[in-house]
Parts: C-alpha cells; sequence; structure tokens
C-alpha cells in the first residue's frame, strides 16, 4: 500500500515556469528563419563557383554581411532551444545540465566566432 499523495508523485515533474516562453521564441526563430533562408539562397546562391576575390568583395558588403549575420544569430539560438527540448526530453540529472551547458557554450562560441569572421570580411 502505497501512502504517497497524488502531489507527493508529482512533485519535480511539474511546470518548468518558462515554456510558453520557450514555445513564443522557438516561433518567432522558425518564422524568422522561413524569411532569412530564401533571402540568404538568393542573395549568395550566385556566388558559388565565382572567384575568390569576387566573393570576398560582394561578402563586403554591408548589406550582405548583416544578412549574413541575422541568419548565423537566429539559426545558432533557433538549433540551441531545439537541442535544449531534445536533451530535456531524453536526459536527465546531471548529464542534462551538462549537456545543456555545453549546448549552450558551443552554439554561443560558434555565434561570437561567426560574427567576429563577418566582422572581418565586411570591415
Amino acid at each position: 500500500m502505497k501512502f504517497a499523495t497524488d502531489r507527493k508523485r508529482v512533485i519535480g515533474l511539474g511546470s518548468a515556469r518558462s515554456g510558453t516562453e520557450h514555445f513564443w521564441t522557438m516561433t518567432l526563430t522558425s518564422v524568422a528563419l522561413m524569411v532569412l533562408t530564401p533571402l540568404f539562397v538568393f542573395t549568395f546562391g550566385p556566388l558559388l563557383g565565382q572567384p575568390y576575390d569576387a566573393v570576398i568583395a560582394a561578402l563586403g558588403h554591408p548589406l550582405r554581411a548583416l544578412i549574413i549575420a541575422l541568419m548565423l544569430i537566429v539559426g545558432l539560438h533557433h538549433f540551441r532551444l531545439g537541442i535544449q527540448v531534445v536533451v530535456e526530453d531524453y536526459t536527465g540529472g546531471l548529464t542534462r545540465k551538462g549537456l545543456l551547458i555545453a549546448f549552450s557554450i558551443i552554439s554561443y562560441g560558434l555565434m561570437a566566432i561567426g560574427l567576429f569572421a563577418i566582422a572581418k570580411l565586411a570591415f
């Protein structure tokens, strides 16, 4: 016979209190990527197969640098949110915390490296 109440059995399994914010952030990054991806492809697709100097000159344009930067930031933020859901659903305990920290470091690190490279090309 179990003496634990229903409430006691679900302690620790309840709301994380940030589900709505996570949902809306994921939705907004998805919509932003729906706009940015075709813009990115149509802007940089014609550069495929071009000589190195032509590509560097094209990437030096501020609007194109902005498109790359936005695509990088929004894409990696969306990646971090998506991988967070996967890690939270399929891991637990210390492994969960470690993976969440590792993926956050990876995504923000890639953002920083990418933005540095874009700034170096554009300016």
